[in-house]
C-alpha cells in the first residue's frame, strides 16, 4: 500500500503529485472510499461545487480514495490510498486506512511526505526515510526516525501500522522552503524514483518529467531575475556542498525572500508551473 495525504505532509504537493503519477501510469482503478462525513470539519475543508455536463451542479465532498493498481511482471501489485488530511478522528481514520490494508492482503505500507527545509532548487532532492523492519531499514539504506515532536496523520497511521504488526515505511522529499507555495514535480518526480527502489515497480513518468523541465526552467528564470533570491541560493548551496557558509548578515531573511519570490512566480504565466 502507497499512502500520500494532501494538507500538513505535502509541502508543494509532492507527495500527492508522485502517487497521481503512479495512478495514472498503472491505471488504478477505485476499489472503495472512506466517508468523509466522520473526519473533516467542512468549514475548514470544504466541498466544492461542479457543474456535470454543463448544466447539473454536484458537490464534491473530500474524499479518501482506495486504488488497484495492478503492475503487470512484478511480483506484488499496489494498492493506492489517496487523499486529504483529516481534521478530526485521526486514530479512527487511521485504523480504517489499516483495516483496509488487512482485508487487501497489503504486506506492506509506505507512505510519501513532503517537508519544507533549507535546501536548493539546484541540486538533487534531498530524500530521507525511515522504517520499521531492520531488514528493510538495512536493505534500503534507510534508518529509524529519532524525530520528536508534531505530526500529521501520516505518523499516526505508522503508529497504527506498528499497533497490528504490519511492516510500515515512510519517504520524504525536502522542498526549497523559498518556492512552497507552488506545486514542486521536480520533488515529487524524485520521490517516485527513490520509491521504484521498495516496490520493484518501474513508473513511466514522462509527463512529470517535462513537468519538472519547465519547473527547473521556470524557477531559474525568476531566481536570475532577483540578486536577492540568487544570494539565498548561491549561501544554499554552500551549506549543501558542506563548504565555508557566508556570514549571516550577508543573506536577507529567508523568510522575507520566500515571500517575494512566491509573489513573483503568482505572477508568471498561469500556464506555466507555479503560475497564478
Amino acid at each position: 500500500m502507497v499512502a500520500a495525504f494532501a494538507g500538513w505532509n505535502d509541502a508543494a504537493s509532492a507527495a500527492t503529485t508522485a502517487l497521481g503519477a503512479i495512478a495514472a501510469t498503472l491505471d488504478a482503478e477505485p476499489v472503495a472510499e472512506i466517508d468523509p462525513e466522520e473526519f473533516y470539519d467542512f468549514q475548514v475543508t470544504r466541498p466544492r461545487i461542479k457543474l456535470a455536463e454543463g448544466e447539473t451542479r454536484e458537490v464534491e465532498w473530500p474524499t479518501n480514495s482506495i486504488l488497484a493498481a495492478a503492475a503487470p511482471g512484478a511480483e506484488r501489485d499496489l494498492v493506492l490510498v489517496s487523499g486529504i488530511e483529516p481534521n478530526m478522528r485521526w486514530r479512527t481514520f487511521a485504523s480504517a486506512v489499516t483495516e483496509a490494508a488487512a482485508h487487501l492482503d497489503v504486506e506492506m505500507v509506505v507512505t510519501l511526505g513532503a517537508l519544507l527545509a533549507d535546501v536548493p532548487h539546484t541540486r538533487q532532492v534531498p530524500i530521507t526515510g525511515f522504517a520499521s523492519d531492520p531488514e528493510l531499514v538495512e536493505n534500503l539504506s534507510l534508518s529509524r526516525s529519532t524525530y520528536e515532536g508534531p505530526t500529521g496523520i501520516v505518523g499516526i497511521v505508522h503508529d497504527a501500522c506498528r499497533r497490528r504488526g504490519m511492516t510500515s515505511a515512510s519517504l520524504w522529499a525536502a522542498v526549497p522552503h523559498y518556492i512552497a507555495a507552488v506545486p514542486n514535480p521536480k520533488a515529487a518526480l524524485a520521490l517516485l524514483r527513490r520509491l521504484e527502489g521498495f516496490t520493484g515497480i518501474a513508473i513511466e513518468a514522462g509527463e512529470l518529467e517535462e513537468a519538472m523541465e519547465r519547473f527547473d526552467t521556470q524557477v531559474d528564470r525568476a531566481v536570475a531575475s532577483n540578486p536577492e533570491i540568487e544570494e539565498l541560493v548561491r549561501r544554499l548551496e554552500t551549506e549543501q556542498d558542506e563548504e565555508p557558509e557566508l556570514e549571516a548578515d550577508e543573506v536577507p531573511s529567508g523568510d522575507s525572500i520566500a515571500r517575494d519570490f512566491q509573489r513573483f512566480l503568482r505572477q508568471r504565466d498561469p500556464g506555466q508551473p507555479g503560475g497564478g
